[in-house]
């Protein structure tokens, strides 16, 4: 949560008006009026013990300001404290005539019922109150809304219905912008509405600007359509949601169709709870639509693909019935022939980004109004009264769908239309099926992507029927075709290149509802990264993944909500709504787990940030199990339930094939014991293991160590940002002395060492026989830690070839020891000190080691090391006498021209083995660009490269050091 702004008034000498009960009473009222996060994020108890001072700081500065200033009046006035609320009003008021001014002239009235009109249009509406008109031109500016809005009402809102006026009825704690007794301001001046078709944001959008004028605000409350409201800052829009019907607001409306009252007991949603159906019945249009599919509903039982099926029928009910009532039955050759006139005109407009078209441009198009006739009187065309002749399509959707049709029909006629052209025939600007899908076009259009996903769902069987129905022709064999074309040969391997391209295509997949279509399109998909948001993705997701054949990485993201079975969040009292919901997903969950069993090849698989239950981890670990026995990579990354972690491991224990694990846990104490069973399963053949956040106690550590141990296949354990115990370390230490230990590569960085752990790492380096790499970066070591490290170094039983000391606080004293090492023929071939201060000194004692013959180091990185132009002249001498460095960090040190002038007599060379060289430049000088010039030709080997900002995931030497 955003801290807030300040606030248009003094709130802590209002709240310290209130005696003790009253300040009581303000709190519990602040959390009724609190419908998302504005104040549940703060403690109760942090509250409940706050006094009126404490309360005001509390407000002021962790909650929204538009929120505080709206829910202190309200509270204010819910007490009968309208003293307290008048005085906050006031200073409002005072500050808001600071502000601004509105003159209520003719231009201004007009601009602002124009601003109305297309907001409207574009389902945003004002939302704060408008300001007070002056005395003597009230009825003036209502009798010019009248006159405005009146028709607008007519043609945009046909008779709501009372589904929809309930819909609009709900949750008005927020919205003080259509109570004719809240002040002018100061909430945002836009509203955004958004929710799914059909839950009443026209309608919600269109009330208060059409009741007014008519002089029923005092009369009407505000329409609310369950809105969550969330400021984005102050003075910017104001975020609605309008999700439509309530659940009993949806159960009331549905007939009750069980046998007895015990059955209807047992179903609490007349929908039964299938959550496609779920989400259909809560837009108000939508429910006598579903409740006349009762035998659909009942008989999609366990059938997830039924259950699914049904949802898609009651949405295409719901969508069409409030407008488009012919597509019930067989139209007559009249309409028939509306419907083809409307095709390209529909799908003109989308291309053109318009719904709106003149009598001119119908005639243009060679369209007469005559044509259009049935669908004008069917309220899927309406005339505009101000404007004769002018027509509209009256919903967006509406027109998406039969362009979708025209380009599906307009295939099959495309040699008839040729033969009948003459100079007469009216030319249309409409691209094909490959334009359609583009993703240039689509930004140029945004309406053509969802006339691109109903155009994936025509060609099925059910599509070309309905199509064949009502239009009377026949869906062109081509069509599928070219959806094949733009969803598979573009793409490559991947499915898309990002999440939202990914859930795109798979909703146009699942529109389809045509499995051999799928089949074909994901057929050289071998890679997927899907994030799943709801239930409907989830619906999506398992249709199509089931039909995929070679995948070869999955990455799957699930969010909080999808599964409600641990979610103890919820009330005790909703555990039979929780089991219904993950009854009804769980079919959805074993489809998509299904990837498992028709994707032999499946070698990586993350599941990363995912709220799941326990039986969808049962049935996760189930197909692991059973039916992956190529998977080589395995990410969990911050999982729950807590034991997913546990469970998953065991399922992964017994697979041979199983080389790459990373556990990672939202500093979870527990994820060391199923670690540990991996690693002692005599299948284990796991050669690395991530293991991060996990804050494991002495013991397990010390099962950890026993463990690496046991293993002989294990050679490379990332212990990144894990604090360890001082026994725990030193546990570790004894290990890799043991002659069973088969540990390769180790990476303690941010393991909260000191120089108490050297000695014994210093030891351990002397005896390992095995340990080449080892990272301990972001560990306090200083001088003496180094000094440590060097002497178990030194000796010539040491095999470490790459120590990485990336900000361990070490200076020239360190580099003194360093340099010492690297002149005795050490084995040390890379060498990492970015981000320690060593200054010039610390270069000096670096470069005395560079120009011995001993010296063995091949890369070397000093980003940002407090490196000088005065250093540059000893680095020089060195590269000049080195014949082994092939990498040179030098990123984040200021070397000027000066500096990098006097590395040119090294870097011109020929002789220099340096091949790659990093530098913080500034090619925007003339004489830095000449100078990079001539060192690439004379020695056009050599890679400069740039180094403009620091590394923010991961340093330069990560990529040497390979896990």
């Amino acid at each position: 949560m955003l801290p807030s702004a300040q606030l248009g008034f003094h709130l802590q000498p209002l709240l310290e008006q209130l005696h003790q009960d009253e300040l009581s009473k303000f709190k519990a009222l602040l959390r009724t009026l609190s419908l998302k996060d504005e104040f549940q994020h703060i403690s109760p108890t942090e509250v409940e013990e706050a006094d009126g001072k404490q309360l005001a700081e509390i407000l002021t500065n962790r909650c929204p300001s538009c929120w505080v200033e709206t829910v202190t009046i309200q509270v204010f006035d819910k007490m009968n404290r309208t003293d307290l609320s008048e005085r906050a009003k006031d200073e409002l008021r005072g500050k808001q005539k600071q502000v601004h001014t509105v003159s209520w002239e003719k231009g201004v009235m007009v601009s602002m019922v124009l601003e109305c009109v297309f907001l409207m249009n574009h389902q945003l509406s004002p939302v704060c109150p408008l300001p007070r008109i002056p005395e003597g031109k009230q009825d003036k500016y209502r009798n010019t809304l009248k006159k405005k809005f009146g028709q607008i009402g007519k043609n945009l809102r046909p008779g709501p219905s009372e589904n929809v006026h309930v819909a609009t009825q709900r949750c008005e704690a927020l919205i003080p912008f259509w109570n004719p007794q809240m002040l002018a301001g100061p909430f945002p001046h836009t509203v955004v509405l958004h929710g799914p078709a059909g839950a009443g944001r026209t309608t919600l959008a269109e009330r208060p600007m059409l009741d007014w004028p008519r002089d029923s605000a005092a009369e009407t409350s505000g329409p609310a359509s369950r809105l969550r409201c969330g400021a984005l800052g102050r003075g910017g829009p104001l975020l609605a949601e309008v999700e439509g019907l309530s659940g009993p607001d949806r159960k009331a409306r549905f007939p009750q169709r069980a046998a007895d009252e015990a059955r209807a007991a047992r179903a609490p949603d007349p929908l039964g709870g299938g959550a496609g159906l779920l989400r259909v019945g809560a837009a108000p249009a939508a429910c006598g639509p579903v409740c006349a599919r009762p035998a659909a509903s009942r008989a999609c039982g366990s059938s997830a693909a039924a259950a699914a099926a049904a949802a898609a029928a009651a949405a295409a009910a719901a969508a069409a019935a409030p407008r488009l009532p012919l597509l019930r039955r067989r139209p007559g050759r009249g309409l028939r022939a509306a419907l083809r006139a409307a095709g390209p005109l529909a799908a003109q407009g989308a291309w053109a980004q318009t719904s709106v078209f003149g009598g001119q441009e119908l005639r243009r198009l060679g369209v007469g109004e005559a044509a259009l006739r049935p669908l004008l009187d069917r309220n899927g065309l309406q005339e505009s009264q101000d404007h004769g002749g002018c027509c509209s399509f009256v919903r967006l959707s509406v027109q998406q769908l039969p362009a979708a049709a025209f380009c599906a029909l307009e295939a099959e006629d495309e040699e008839e239309e040729e033969e009948e052209e003459d100079e007469s025939s009216p030319s249309w600007d409409i691209g094909d099926v490959q334009q359609l899908l583009s993703g240039e076009e689509r930004l140029k259009s945004p309406a053509l992507t969802q006339v691109g996903c109903f155009l994936f769902g025509l060609p099925g069987e059910k599509g070309a029927k309905a199509l064949e129905t009502v239009f009377g022709c026949q869906v062109s064999t081509e069509v599928k075709r070219e959806l094949l074309k733009c969803r598979s040969v573009s793409d490559g391997n991947k499915a898309c290149s990002s999440t939202a391209d990914t859930k795109e295509v798979l909703y146009c997949l699942y529109e389809s509802q045509d499995e051999q279509l799928v089949k074909e399109a994901v057929a050289q998909v071998k890679e997927i990264s899907i994030h799943l948001t709801s239930t409907s993705e989830m619906m999506q997701s398992s249709f199509c993944l089931k039909r995929c054949q070679n995948l070869e990485k999955v990455s799957l993201q699930v969010d909080k909500g999808i599964f409600l079975e641990n979610d103890t969040a919820l009330k005790p009292d909703t555990q039979v709504e929780r089991s219904l919901n993950d009854q009804h997903i769980l079919p959805f969950w074993v489809d998509l787990c299904s990837v498992f069993d028709s994707n032999r090849n499946l070698t990586f698989l993350d599941i990363s940030q995912s709220f799941l239950s326990t039986s969808s981890v049962r049935v996760l670990c189930e197909k692991i199990a059973s039916a992956a026995p190529s998977l080589q990579k395995v990410i969990l990354k911050n999982l729950s339930p807590a034991d997913a972690y546990r469970n998953i491991c065991l399922a992964l224990g017994g697979l041979e094939t199983l080389t790459h694990l990373t556990l990672q846990g939202n500093d979870q104490d527990d994820l060391l014991p199923p670690l540990c069973e991996v690693l002692r399963h005599p299948k284990c053949n796991l050669q690395y293991l991530r293991l991060a956040s996990c804050p494991a106690t002495t013991e397990r550590w010390a099962d950890l160590s026993s463990c690496l141990r046991i293993s002989q296949s294990l050679t490379c354990l990332n212990l990144t940002a894990n604090e360890l115990p001082g026994e725990a370390a030193k546990g570790l230490c004894r290990t890799l002395s043991h002659p069973k230990c088969f540990l390769q590569r180790l990476s303690l960085e941010n393991c909260h060492l000191t120089e108490a752990n050297c000695k014994e790492l210093s030891s351990a380096l002397i005896v390992s026989q095995r340990l080449t790499h080892l990272c301990l970066a972001k560990n306090a070591l200083g001088d003496r830690g180094v000094k440590l490290l060097c002497e178990g170094l030194s000796y010539p039983e040491c095999q470490l070839q790459t120590l990485v000391l990336w900000c361990c606080s070490i200076t020239s004293g360190g580099c003194f020891h360093l340099s010492k090492l690297l002149q005795q023929n050490s084995r040390l071939t890379h060498l990492d000190l970015g981000l320690n201060h060593i200054g010039i000194t610390g270069l000096k004692f670096l470069c005395e080691s560079l120009k011995k013959p001993l010296c063995n180091l091949r890369c070397l990185w000093l980003w940002g090391c407090a490196i000088s132009p005065f250093c540059c002249a000893d680095l020089s001498s060195a590269l000049q006498c080195n014949r082994n460095l092939i990498t040179l960090d030098l990123g984040q040190n200021f070397l000027g021209y000066s500096g990098i002038k006097m590395l040119c007599d090294a870097l011109k060379l020929q002789s220099c083995p340096l091949r790659t060289v990093r530098l913080k430049i500034d090619e925007s000088v003339f004489r830095i660009r000449k100078l990079l010039e001539e060192i690439k030709e004379s020695n056009p080997q050599l890679t400069i490269e740039s180094d403009h900002q620091g590394p923010k995931h991961s340093r330069p030497s990560s990529r040497d050091f390979i896990f």
